[in-house]
């Protein structure tokens, strides 16, 4: 589907949701091909979410203290 026609903010979300760059620098990587600026995308959503499931881990955590 093109990008376009979505509303921005659908939009930014549909160009740059973690999994196509995850995938693509695995193919890369798998296929000794150069990664590009894919590896650092998906690098920095992987940090996203590993901070953001940490931040809930110990909100549930402390709410069971």
């Amino acid at each position: 589907m093109p990008t376009e026609t979505m509303p921005k903010v659908v939009r930014v979300f549909a160009e740059n949701q973690p999994v196509t760059s995850i995938v693509e620098t695995i193919r890369a990587l798998l296929n000794s091909e150069p990664v590009g600026k894919d590896i650092w995308i998906a690098l920095a959503w992987c940090v996203g979410i590993m901070v953001v499931a940490y931040l809930f881990a110990m909100k549930a955590y402390r709410s069971r203290i």
